[in-house]
């Protein structure tokens, strides 16, 4: 695992130019992964959003899930006015929570992302824990979504936000798993580091907006998952009309092939789907770009 205390980078140089829970029809195999994504619907109370999001993990892991992960800010409504508000350290009330409903349902869990104090900075960050309730990875996001799109949406979390500086990875009995939140997802660059560190299935907790969303997060993903043959899910926030924030919805789930094999619609629901990370190796082969890539002209550096 890289930690969010080994500092890793990754750089591209150029040598010339209502709750539902819904299965998809995939096989389901003994091994395999299967991976709940939860749509929270995620209101200002954190305590009610800690209840919500624990009824909501256990009727995933019900449904057979043995990875369950949870939305961006899943502890508390997302924006810069409310980062500061909801901050918490880590260890902290909603990690706790988290390192507790791991134990009881004995499953992986991917707590989306919460707004974690440090030092006196303030971070979006993802926490995971293996089903004895150890925290086995932590990732702040890299990337601040700082954007204006005049007429539609202006949003700049570096105003209240720091950015991390590690890459993400954990290991499951399945495969190795890598982290981003949200507008990490832009950077095909982390999907390219995930990749030769050895990932079959990237998971993006995110909450994109009616703006973005509606353009773009479905091609975003569906590009990371095509370009480098692997498993991607990214986890939204229900879609709540009337909040300060308002976000897309349709957590999703594709296939190394880029197909959509699960998605959510825009209310709090969950999705499930069981992954053949064998998948993973038959496109790969089929398909083999890892091994066509112009390394005379291009490459993926890590620095570390």
């Amino acid at each position: 695992m890289l930690s969010q205390d080994q500092e890793a980078d990754c750089s591209l140089n150029l040598r010339s130019e209502n709750t539902a829970v819904i299965a998809t029809p995939l096989p389901r195999m003994a091994s395999a992964l299967r991976l709940a994504v939860v749509q929270l619907g995620v209101t200002a109370s954190k305590t009610q959003n800690l209840e919500r999001a624990g009824s909501l993990i256990r009727k995933a892991v019900k449904d057979g899930a043995n990875l369950v992960a949870l939305p961006e800010c899943f502890n508390s409504p997302y924006g810069t006015k409310f980062f500061g508000k909801y901050a918490e350290k880590i260890p902290g009330e909603s990690t706790d929570f988290l390192s507790k409903i791991a134990v009881e349902t004995k499953a992986f869990i991917i707590g989306g992302s919460i707004p974690e104090e440090d030092g006196g900075k303030i971070y979006n960050t993802s926490t995971v824990y293996d089903p004895e309730g150890n925290m086995i990875a932590k990732h702040r996001k890299l990337h601040l979504f700082d954007i204006d799109i005049p007429g539609k949406i202006t949003f700049k979390e570096s105003d209240v936000l720091t950015a991390g500086s590690s890459f993400t990875t954990f290991d499951t009995p399945f495969c190795k798993v890598g982290i981003g939140i949200c507008y990490d997802m832009r950077f095909p660059e982390v999907a390219l580091c995930y990749t030769k560190l050895g990932c079959k299935l990237i998971v993006y907790p995110g909450a994109f907006n009616m703006t973005t969303g509606a353009a773009h997060w479905e091609a975003i993903q569906r590009g990371r998952a095509i370009d480098n043959q692997l498993y991607v899910a990214t986890v939204s926030p229900a879609r709540i009309p009337g909040d300060d924030y308002v976000a897309w919805g349709h957590s999703m789930i594709i296939s190394p092939w880029g197909e959509v094999i699960a998605e959510a619609q825009d209310k709090e629901e969950i999705v499930v789907a069981d992954l053949d990370l064998g998948r993973v190796d038959e496109v790969r082969e089929q398909v083999p770009v890892s091994r066509q890539k112009r390394t005379d002209m291009y490459q993926v550096d890590f620095r570390e």
